[in-house]
């Protein structure tokens, strides 16, 4: 467990793409080879019991068939190149799929967010007021850090998860580069703080390396870390995009490279359902129906730290996420929203 609890702090912002990205696939060759390879995708509790959906029990049947489907997707930017950073919840979705199952919203919350973080009794954490990123620190990493964070999103939206998912920087990768790279259009030219590396204003295609390296710039972009957020979900969508445009969840042998490849990269919690049953209650969704949306929020300095806090709007947008009300938000607030 040990070698097992320190590659976990190596998650990645697109712990979403693998539930999302075989979904095209046909429903029996899709669950036959998914139920072959059952056992090298690793399943843990991620979601605290606060914050757990608990209205649809059977497997065969994933998450309740009247309601969306709400899943937390998070992600790190610790490297063992660099263990100095500590672990840290850098990025943060809140992905919301539609009654329909055919169109989804991805609730980008922000890292430096001022949010109130209950106690966790695992690691005699006693709550306080601190950015959001925290609560996977407090939680002690691994699973007891999503566990956490879960619990205080949970708390902060009123919104119950069916699931969760984590996948690290080397499995991402491997996706991005059996795809054949994906494209990218960068909208402003910046030196990643990371690499070095330039990034050019155009579109352009990138390897797997490139491209997780551009999804993780902040500095030098003009809104900041709210670049950083829409560029996340963008790369998503590429991933996606590519995968379906490519015929990669139609072909049998590319979905086997597909499976091999994350082995023990990908965690989830689906709460009893095998991946095979989360996979086809989602095959109809399509990367053009897909849509960012940003938490209402400001940057305020308190002495001598930048933090992110909520404004009017933010309340608003939590209850329509619980209510099932998103489209009719997102058509009021547009200034939050973008199209990937």
């Amino acid at each position: 467990m040990q070698a097992r609890g320190a590659r976990w702090p190596k998650v990645l912002l697109g712990v979403g793409l693998t539930l999302i990205l075989l979904a095209g696939a046909g429903g029996v060759a899709l669950r036959t080879l998914l139920h072959r390879y059952e056992s090298n995708i690793t399943h843990e509790i991620l979601l605290d019991p606060s914050a757990r959906d608990t209205r649809a029990e059977q497997a065969s049947n994933f998450g309740h068939p009247d309601e969306p489907l709400n899943f937390l997707l998070i992600g790190s930017d610790l490297r063992p190149t660099e263990p100095e950073d500590g672990q840290r919840s850098d990025t943060i979705i809140i992905a919301q799929v539609n009654r329909a199952r055919d169109a989804a919203h991805l609730v980008s919350i922000p890292r430096d967010l001022l949010v109130d973080i209950p106690q966790f009794e695992p690691t005699n954490f006693y709550g306080s007021r601190e950015k959001i990123n925290a609560a996977f620190h407090f939680g002690g990493g691994a699973s007891g850090g999503v566990q956490l964070l879960s619990a205080t999103l949970a708390q902060m939206t009123g919104l119950r998860f069916d699931g969760a998912a984590v996948v690290d920087f080397g499995g991402f990768e491997r996706i991005i580069d059996l795809l054949g790279g994906v494209q990218l259009c960068v909208d402003t030219s910046v030196d990643s703080v990371h690499t070095g590396r330039y990034f050019e204003v155009g579109c352009h295609t990138f390897t797997g390396e490139e491209a997780l390296d551009y999804s993780r710039q902040r500095y030098g972009l003009e809104n900041g870390d709210y670049d950083r957020q829409r560029h996340n979900q963008q790369l998503l969508k590429a991933i996606f995009a590519t995968a379906l445009s490519r015929g990669i969840t139609t072909n049998p042998l590319k979905i086997d490279q597909f499976i091999r490849a994350l082995g023990d990269s990908l965690t989830v919690d689906t709460g009893g359902a095998s991946v095979a049953d989360v996979l086809l209650a989602l095959r109809k969704l399509r990367p053009h129906a897909l849509t960012g949306v940003t938490v209402p929020s400001y940057p305020q300095m308190i002495g001598a730290e930048s933090f992110v806090l909520m404004d009017a709007e933010a309340p608003e947008l939590f209850n329509a996420l619980r209510d099932a009300q998103l489209e009719g938000w997102v058509a009021l607030n547009p200034q939050w929203v973008h199209q990937l």
